[in-house]
């Protein structure tokens, strides 16, 4: 109702003026008699009245649409309605249009994500072959410079790792299985495939979970995030011979996992924001290996398996991160 009166108020002014010229013409012209010229004005005010009756009733749906709040933009195409003015019907249409032509692209859209990321699929499969034939042809090699090369091959196939999965978490839904896990066993399958990484940099997992503690859990993708919590508690860990602890225990009906590392820390001015994207914050400077993705994808993974996520840091002291089950 509101909505018709905005849009008729130019008329009912329009309206106003006129029939103020018009009896102020009269009245200048020299005639005189009031109730004539009120009972015009009443029969005139009358005729508009019907007339924005008729229009308010005609097109009451499409007013009473507009003042709607839409929930889903089908709403807005699929609604029943009745005979409205050729303005109104002719907008309804060209709704109609730009919602076909809107499906249209989105669908074209669509389709190009998806081939996209099968191409991704389809490469980073392609580039691990070479690299797992250049790792079996040095691994038995004990000259300096084939070490660095097989440390430098971990870092590809761990960049390839975080390629494929970024692209796969647009198709998540697709793509896991949930069961019952034995957590120290994922745990300590992860850090045996974490193991050139560990003695690299002299540093020594201690895990502390009971080998009958079960979660319920996706296998793939909660190995992953123990992999990306391990390469930052790793990476960021610059003296020797330190540890990183790795804890489980309740808290309420929910089962904790925590990996807790003696690194450098973060600085209270970064710790809310280490989940976004590309965020690298202070320590991103000082380690030019941050690609500020690795916390990010923990989170996405975390929340849509239905676990949360959270961390705590002192400078200096280490970080401490928590799975909650």
């Amino acid at each position: 109702m509101k909505l018709f009166f905005r849009e008729q108020m130019p008329l009912l002014l329009i309206y106003v003026m006129q029939l103020f010229l018009i009896l102020l013409v009269y009245w200048l012209d020299g005639y005189r008699n009031m109730a004539v010229s009120v009972y015009a004005a009443v029969l005139s005010l009358c005729l508009l009245t019907g007339y924005l009756i008729y229009r308010y009733i005609r097109n009451k749906g499409f007013y009473q649409r507009l003042e709607k709040t839409l929930t889903s933009i089908d709403e807005l195409v699929n609604e029943p309605q009745g005979a409205g003015s050729p303005l109104t019907e002719g907008l309804q249409q060209l709704l109609k249009n730009q919602y076909s032509q809107y499906k249209k692209d989105l669908h074209t859209y669509k389709h190009r994500l998806e081939d996209h990321i099968q191409f991704i699929n389809q490469w980073v499969h392609q580039m691990k072959t070479p690299i797992s034939v250049i790792h079996l042809m040095i691994q038995e090699e004990d000259d300096p410079r084939f070490k660095a090369i097989a440390d430098e091959i971990d870092r590809l196939k761990k960049g390839l790792e975080m390629v494929l999965y970024i692209a796969r978490l647009e198709t998540f839904e697709r793509d896991f299985y949930v069961e019952t896990l034995y957590l120290e066993s994922i745990v300590r399958s992860v850090t045996s495939n974490q193991k050139r990484l560990f003695i690299r940099k002299r540093i020594f997992p201690s895990i502390q979970i009971d080998v009958h503690s079960t979660i319920v859990s996706d296998e793939k993708w909660l190995s992953f995030v123990i992999t990306q919590l391990i390469t930052n508690a790793i990476r960021y860990t610059v003296e020797e011979n330190r540890k990183v602890y790795f804890r489980e225990y309740s808290r309420g009906k929910n089962r904790i996992l925590e990996i807790q590392d003696e690194g450098v820390g973060i600085p209270s001015s970064d710790i809310l924001r280490v989940f976004d994207p590309y965020f690298t914050g202070e320590n991103g400077r000082n380690f030019q290996e941050s690609t500020g993705m690795g916390l990010y994808l923990a989170k996405q993974i975390c929340e849509k398996l239905g676990h949360q996520i959270e961390i705590e840091s002192k400078v200096n002291h280490g970080t401490t991160v928590r799975i909650i089950f």
